[in-house]
C-alpha cells in the first residue's frame, strides 16, 4: 500500500475512531477523524481523502446519508463501513451505493488491514479503469461549479493564465461569480502561497481610493500622521483584484497605467517610485469601452487590462449548471442552518431552472439560504418566493384582454406545479373544474 494515502475516519464513538487511528497510523496513513457527518463533510470539502471508513448508526444523520452524499460529489472514492449492527438490507444498500466492502464490530487488526486493501485496490481499479478519460479531462477548482460549455471554456483560459502573471480582465453581470473565477485564478497555480488582495473600487470613496491603493507618506494630507502601504504594497509578489474597476476615477486611473506599464507605484505624496511585482485581476459590469468614448475611463488603460479577457455568462445563458448550484447551496445551508442533508421536490426545481435570474448565482443562493431556512428537510415550491412561481412578463407594447391575461396566469401556475390540477387549484384559489372551464377544456 502506498505510503501517505488520506483516510478519513467517521463514528461518533470516540473509542472506535481511536481504535481506527491507532491501527492506521502504524501502517503510514494519514488518518482524518470525525465524529458526525457534518464533520466529515467539511474535511471532505477541504481535503484529498484516499478512503472513506464509515459507521451507519450515527444520531442526526447515519452514515447511508454520507455514503450518498459521497456517491454523487465523489464517486471514484472507496468506501468501507464498519458497523455493529448488519443486517441483509443494510448490505444490498451498501452495494448499491458503491461500497467496497463491510466489516463487523468487533473487528481484528488483520481484518481491518485486509478490508482497507481491498477498498484501496477498487479505488485503484476504478482509476486504471477511466484513465484514458482522465487524461484529457481536468478537473475544475473545488468552488466553480458547472458543466455547460462557457464554464468549461472558462475554466480552459484559468488553467491557462494561473501560473503566469498575465493581467486578466473579467467582464458579467452582477452576481455572476467574478471575484470566484479572480480568487481560482490565483490560487489554482503556482502564486497560491502569496497574498491575494480583492478590492471593491465602487465601495471606497472617490477621494480615498487613490491613498488606499497606493499608499501614502506622512502629512500628504489632512490626517495622513505616518507612512502607510497601500493594497498594491500589500498584494506585491501576489495577486490584486480590482472589482467594479470603472468606478475608479481618472486620478487613479493615471496610475494605475503607470503600475501596467512601469511596474512600480508612487504613494501619495512621495516622489520616488517603488517596484511592484504583482499580478492585477480587473472586473467589472459596467462597458469600458463604450466609456472610455466618452472620456470617462482611459482607452489606454482598457487596452492595458485586457490581455487576457474571460467573458463570464449569466445564470439565465446556462441554466444546465442551475441543478448543479443548487446542491452545492443546499448541502452549504443545509449543513448550516439544519445540520442535515436538505433536498428539493422536482416540482420547486424546475421552478428555479425556468425562472431568468436577473441577480444571477448571488440571487439563486439567497433564494435556496431562504427556503432551507423556511423548510425542514425539503424544498417544495411553497417555500419559494412568490415573484418565482407566477411572474408573467409581456412585452412593453403587448395589450391583451383580461381574459387573455387570467388564462396566461394559470398556465403559468400549471406549468409551476407540474400540471397538478390539485395543487394549482389550491394556489389560485379556485376548484379544478373551474380551471378547466377557463382553460376552454
Amino acid at each position: 500500500m502506498r505510503l501517505r494515502e488520506n483516510i478519513l475516519v467517521v463514528d461518533d464513538d470516540l473509542s472506535i475512531v481511536e481504535l481506527l487511528h491507532r491501527h492506521l497510523s502504524s501502517w503510514d496513513f494519514h488518518v482524518f477523524k470525525a465524529v458526525s457527518v457534518k464533520e466529515a463533510v467539511n474535511i471532505l470539502k477541504d481535503t484529498n481523502i484516499d478512503l472513506l471508513i464509515t459507521d451507519l448508526k450515527m444520531p442526526q444523520i447515519d452514515g447511508f446519508e454520507l455514503i450518498k452524499f459521497v456517491s454523487e460529489h465523489y464517486p471514484h472514492l472507496p468506501k468501507l463501513i464498519v458497523t455493529g449492527y448488519p443486517s441483509v438490507q443494510d448490505s444490498l444498500k451498501a452495494i448499491k451505493n458503491g461500497v467496497a466492502d463491510y466489516l463487523t464490530k468487533p473487528f481484528t487488526k488483520e481484518e481491518l488491514r485486509l478490508a482497507v486493501e481491498k477498498s484501496m485496490q477498487s479505488q485503484k481499479q476504478q482509476i486504471a479503469f477511466t484513465q484514458d478519460k482522465a487524461q484529457t479531462a481536468k478537473k475544475l477548482p473545488k468552488e466553480i461549479i458547472g458543466e455547460s460549455q462557457a464554464i468549461q471554456e472558462i475554466f480552459e483560459i484559468i488553467e491557462r493564465v494561473k501560473d503566469n502573471k498575465a493581467t486578466v480582465f473579467i467582464h458579467g453581470e452582477s452576481g455572476t461569480g467574478k471575484e470566484l473565477l479572480a480568487r481560482a485564478i490565483h490560487y489554482e497555480g503556482k502564486f497560491s502561497k502569496q497574498a491575494f488582495i480583492a478590492v471593491n473600487c465602487g465601495a471606497i470613496p472617490e477621494n480615498l481610493l487613490e491613498a488606499e491603493l497606493f499608499g501614502y507618506k506622512k502629512g500628504a494630507f489632512t490626517g495622513a500622521e505616518t507612512d502607510r502601504n497601500g493594497f498594491f504594497q500589500a498584494a506585491n509578489g501576489g495577486t490584486i483584484f480590482l472589482d467594479e474597476i470603472g468606478n475608479a476615477p481618472l486620478n487613479v486611473q493615471n496610475r494605475l497605467l503607470r503600475v501596467l506599464q512601469e511596474k512600480e507605484v508612487i504613494k501619495v505624496g512621495a516622489q520616488k517610485p517603488e517596484k511592484i511585482d504583482v499580478r492585477i485581476i480587473a472586473a467589472t459590469n459596467s462597458n469600458l469601452k463604450e466609456m472610455s468614448k466618452k472620456d470617462l475611463f482611459r482607452e489606454d488603460l482598457y487596452y492595458r487590462l485586457v490581455v487576457v479577457e474571460i467573458e463570464v455568462p449569466p445564470l439565465r445563458e446556462r441554466k444546465a449548471d442551475i441543478p448543479l448550484l443548487v446542491d452545492k447551496f443546499l448541502l452549504k445551508y443545509g449543513l448550516e442552518y439544519k445540520d442535515k442533508f436538505v433536498k428539493i421536490t422536482p416540482e420547486a426545481l424546475s421552478i428555479l431552472k425556468r425562472y431568468h435570474w436577473p441577480g444571477n448565482i448571488r440571487e439563486l443562493e439567497n433564494v435556496i439560504q431562504r427556503a432551507v431556512i423556511l423548510s425542514d428537510k425539503i424544498i417544495d415550491v411553497h417555500h419559494l418566493p412568490e415573484h418565482l412561481k407566477y411572474k408573467i412578463d409581456f412585452p412593453e407594447d403587448e395589450f391583451i384582454t383580461l381574459k387573455e391575461m387570467e388564462k396566461k396566469y394559470i398556465q403559468k401556475v400549471l406549468r409551476a406545479t407540474d400540471q397538478n390540477k390539485t395543487k394549482a387549484a389550491q394556489i389560485l384559489g379556485i376548484d379544478r373544474k373551474t380551471i378547466r372551464l377557463k382553460l376552454g377544456q
